[in-house]
């Protein structure tokens, strides 16, 4: 694989455009440099797997200020894997606190749904009425 377009990078990392102009100002990606000659700047098979790989860790929760520690750790010289290790085990405690929440959620919608007489008036809608009491 040769050097890209922003166009061909960003077919190639399974994103738009604007994601990878997004990552720059973020500062996840190094923009490359303008070419003497006024051309397309090109981006390399390097930052496309980079690209891919904020997907990837965005696909399993991780935050993009997260993604960027991630990052840092890569090309950081002390870095090891319990490094690494320490920043999924509190994504995965994120991630429980966040299922016992939603757990919660469902359980009062569950309550509502049941209470629910599912036709008459809508200004006796037991359901409304529990969330503006519950505002």
């Amino acid at each position: 694989m040769t050097n890209m377009t922003i166009g061909q990078a960003a077919r190639a990392a399974g994103v738009n455009v604007e994601t990878i102009r997004y990552y720059e100002r973020r500062g996840l990606i190094a923009r490359p440099p303008r070419p003497a000659d006024g051309g397309f700047r090109h981006y390399s098979p390097s930052t496309v797997r980079c690209i891919r790989f904020i997907k990837d860790a965005q696909g399993i929760g991780f935050s993009l200020a997260e993604i960027s520690e991630l990052l840092s750790l890569r090309v950081h010289p002390d870095a090891t894997c319990r490094d690494v290790r320490r920043l999924a085990e509190q994504k995965r405690v994120e991630v429980h606190t966040r299922l016992e929440q939603l757990k919660r959620i469902a359980a009062v919608l569950d309550e509502l749904i049941e209470a629910c007489p599912g036709d008459g008036n809508l200004g006796a809608c037991s359901t409304l009425e529990a969330i503006e009491r519950d505002a």
